[in-house]
């Protein structure tokens, strides 16, 4: 297996200009969600808000991903992956404009259909991302191609506590109900994914091939069954992984989206120190993505995310224990071990299924309504 991975190219040359672009896109939904999780707490600072009510924010980024999902899926199988990824910046630009009328009117309201319109993009985008990233280049090497994208991902999950922090908590005076810096922010966001969807538009994308498709000698190199013309529910592999996925995203965003919160009530730390602190976290994610992107060709990706969720066990464990600083430095951990989960899950679950692998994209993508449940619920307990 570690032969034909090693023999494998990562990607071909015609591909390149096309993987900049899929890739960043990855990095501006990590900018996205994670900022959403800093504005879960401004919002509980300028709208007088409880953390259950601000969860809301969560409910509605991620409520778009059980809405979205599918539909998008359905649009990407029709018309392709380059018009997947243009409807998907335009929702996110849009979403992101109409926070300026929200902002004008201080409208909590106003503010969550702007927040389910980003996420509408957002998931227009996962669900075209992940196979397209796949997809441009050999099957044998589509986890590699799929971790380094994640990567960037965690670079935009860095980005977007620093980004948020600096506008929305850097210069807020306590007890202010200013909006201002929350319609700048999200004004600049909207203008950059405007200019980058009118970039792509200009992109000459070359014909792909499903990476997805392998023959029954390569079938031990990928660990699943050859029968890509059965229905989805029928191959195992994929539906443990949509299995795996729904346990994944609800821990992983129930944990994003209350750091701050812990950060502030656990350790003693201001919001805007919680925040820098954030960035920390998201970092501990980026390093786990390039360890374990170099660790998958020596290890099986199978048997490298059953350590990484081994060793997620064992911090959350010592977390709970509320030990202060040892605590805090074992949740910093959970992030570096999530750091594989999300795209080897995905990778692992659309091997060899032909066809039908931009429908199973939807599946692992509308798993992100599990995300908002969890963290709703959250709300009322952290």
């Amino acid at each position: 297996m570690n032969q034909l991975k090693t023999k494998a190219p990562f990607t071909e040359r015609k591909f390149l200009v096309t993987l900049v672009f899929v890739t960043s896109l990855f990095m501006f939904w990590g900018i996205a969600i994670t900022m959403a999780d800093v504005l879960n707490k401004h919002f509980q600072l300028t709208m007088n808000l409880s953390r259950s009510q601000s969860a809301f924010v969560q409910f509605a980024v991620f409520g778009a991903y059980a809405v979205m999902g599918i539909p998008a899926g359905l649009f990407m199988k029709r018309f392709g992956y380059k018009k997947g990824v243009l409807l998907g910046l335009s929702l996110f630009s849009l979403g992101a404009f109409l926070f300026i009328p929200a902002a004008n009117i201080s409208s909590f309201a106003f503010f969550g259909i702007a927040l389910f319109i980003v996420g509408c993009g957002l998931s227009t985008l996962e669900t075209v991302a992940h196979p397209f990233v796949a997809s441009l280049g050999d099957q044998r090497t589509s986890d590699q191609r799929i971790n380094f994208a994640q990567s960037f991902n965690a670079v935009g999950a860095m980005l977007g506590p620093a980004i948020g922090s600096y506008f929305l908590f850097g210069k807020h005076i306590e007890g202010s109900t200013d909006l201002t810096s929350v319609k700048l922010l999200y004004a600049i966001i909207g203008m950059v994914i405007l200019l980058v969807a009118v970039f792509f538009s200009f992109v000459k994308v070359p014909p792909t091939t499903d990476p997805h498709v392998i023959s029954e000698a390569d079938a031990d190199a990928v660990n699943v069954d050859v029968a890509p013309d059965r229905k989805l529910i029928d191959h195992k592999h994929f539906v443990w992984a949509v299995a795996a996925q729904f346990f994944n995203v609800a821990a992983q965003a129930g944990t994003w989206a209350f750091f701050i919160n812990y950060g502030h009530k656990k350790m003693g730390f201001s919001d805007e120190k919680a925040g820098h602190f954030m960035v920390v976290f998201m970092g501990m994610m980026l390093a786990g993505r390039f360890i374990g992107t170099f660790l998958k060709r020596i290890i099986a990706p199978h048997k490298l995310l059953a350590a990484f969720a081994l060793g997620n066990i064992l911090m959350c464990i010592i977390v709970a224990q509320n030990f202060g600083l040892v605590s805090f430095i074992a949740l910093l951990m959970i992030n570096f071990f999530f750091s594989i989960m999300f795209p080897t899950i995905f990778s692992l679950g659309l091997k060899n299924l032909g066809a039908r692998t931009q429908q199973a994209a939807s599946f692992f993508i509308d798993g992100g309504c599990r995300r908002c449940i969890f963290s709703f619920c959250n709300g009322s307990y952290c």
